[in-house]
């Protein structure tokens, strides 16, 4: 009998496996569906600028200060509540009546001082309360016109695309939005007037996020349930997947959030926080870095395209071909040449800062600055006399193996936007002079036609925000003041 049993048991413990199985198996498949559904859930939420006028706060009451029934004056004493009643025809009664009516006449004397000085009071009372009221009204109204009177600055400063000011709107419009699943919320957002452009520095998830088990089977021999490994390449897959449309999901954010227009162009670099197992310590490899203008994204039709094909051959965007092994990518942009920590570094009285303008430099002066700058970088330099370069002002050489070259400079004292066609034109010289790359240096900004034309090809551009930027980072005093008129 105990043989039969222990015999059923055995018996009933593979269905009971089996279906474990079957159960971890569906819910790995679910995972990766949400993963490969990103984007999709992203669209599916209306995305729109916060209008500022919105935050103004209504004008608030200052609470009643009295009560209705204070504010009304009390009866006063009535003579007919004190007179005594008439006395009887008795004798003795008369005398009587006469000290009852002295007695009630004194009463009704001292209840009439009492409602005046009642009265008094109450009046007092209620004057000073409303003249309390009336203050108190007058701070809620004052800082009531001052919140509005900072809405209308910070609407002017957005207007006028404030660095500072563009900065923390974006800042705030993505906060917003939560990150699905338990993803990383830590992000960066830095603005650059000059080139109406928008950086974000946005942290995302490691490969682990993709589950490394395929399905689930239950083995017999062993009486467990086993997993079955996902193959590499499909996790990569999956993961660079889901990187593309995060980067997709960002440019989603940014652009609708854009209410008062002023990027025009966004830089993406997505980086990843994790621990480099050869040497155990912590690293942000860049996975995915991308540029793309706001023309190039309202062509997009989001919800029908590839991310990965879109990112890589749309908008050029260098992918990392080994994420799982936190193969780095060079961003298109360095966070850090937009980051307004750095860029503002200016004291606020202009009169008194000692760094230079680099608008009252001659162009031969800057040109002189940029090769200073390029040789602190760790680049060996050339500088060519004005006229005779051919559209070079001066060649850099890197000696690092691989990374390295001949690149070709052009330095542009502008305080207008350099146009697309001095882009084209250095592509042109960077074939001409078979040069690795060219660099184009600008104290002023660069418009999306021109981002658009360099993206996939080998050009920097480096706009005014990002000279001062590098200027700082090496030590060289300088600062960009446009005058007025």
């Amino acid at each position: 009998m105990g043989r039969s049993a222990e015999g059923h048991a055995r018996s009933d413990r593979p269905p009971g496996r089996t279906a474990e199985a079957a159960q971890r198996t569906a819910a790995a498949r679910e995972h990766v569906q949400v993963l490969e559904n990103i984007l999709a859930g992203a669209l599916a939420v209306d995305v729109h600028g916060t209008d500022l006028q919105s935050l103004k706060r209504a004008p608030r009451r200052a609470p009643p200060a009295v009560s209705p029934a204070d504010l009304e004056a009390r009866p006063g004493p009535v003579w007919d509540a004190f007179v005594p009643h008439p006395p009887f025809r008795w004798w003795g009664a008369q005398r009587r009546f006469a000290r009852r009516l002295a007695d009630a006449e004194d009463r009704f004397a001292e209840a009439i001082e009492r409602h005046r000085a009642a009265e008094e009071t109450r009046r007092d009372r209620v004057a000073k309360a409303l003249r309390e009221q009336v203050e108190r009204q007058r701070r809620l109204d004052e800082a009531t016109a001052e919140q509005h009177a900072r809405i209308d600055a910070y609407e002017r400063a957005m207007e006028n695309r404030d660095r500072a000011a563009v900065t923390r709107y974006f800042t705030k419009a993505l906060d917003r939005h939560p990150e699905p699943l338990d993803f990383p919320r830590r992000r960066k957002v830095g603005y650059v007037p000059e080139s109406t452009l928008l950086a974000v520095e946005w942290d995302l998830p490691d490969v682990s996020v993709v589950p490394a088990e395929a399905s689930y089977r239950y083995d017999r021999s062993l009486d467990a349930v086993l997993a079955v490994p996902r193959d590499p390449a499909e996790l990569r897959r999956l993961y660079q997947q889901l990187v593309a449309q995060l980067a997709l999901r960002a440019l989603h954010l940014v652009f609708g959030s854009d209410r008062y227009g002023v990027v025009e162009t966004v830089v993406f670099n997505g980086m990843v926080e994790s621990v480099d197992l050869t040497t155990g310590q912590t690293v942000r490899p860049c996975l995915i870095t991308l540029r793309a203008t706001r023309e190039q994204y309202q062509a997009l039709v989001l919800d029908q395209l590839d991310p990965v094909a879109c990112v890589r051959h749309y908008f050029a965007a260098e992918v990392s071909r080994h994420p799982e092994e936190l193969q780095p990518v060079e961003p298109v942009l360095e966070f850090d040449l937009t980051d307004p920590r750095i860029v503002e570094a200016v004291d606020v009285i202009s009169e008194i800062d000692a760094r230079p303008n680099l608008l009252d430099l001659s162009p031969e002066s800057f040109e002189h600055l940029v090769q200073n700058l390029l040789t602190r970088m760790g680049l060996e330099t050339r500088l060519f006399r004005r006229g005779t370069d051919g559209g070079i002002d001066c060649v850099a050489y890197d000696p690092r193996p691989i990374t390295g070259g001949k690149f070709v400079v052009q330095a542009k004292l502008w305080t207008r936007t350099v146009p697309p066609s001095a882009v084209r034109d250095l592509f042109g010289t960077v074939v001409d002079a078979g040069a690795t790359k060219g660099i184009l240096i600008t104290t002023s900004g660069f418009g999306p036609t021109s981002y658009q034309f360099a993206n996939g090809k080998p050009l920097q551009l480096i706009d005014g925000t990002a000279l001062l930027s590098l200027c700082h980072l090496h030590d060289i005093p300088a600062r960009i003041i446009r005058r007025a008129g």
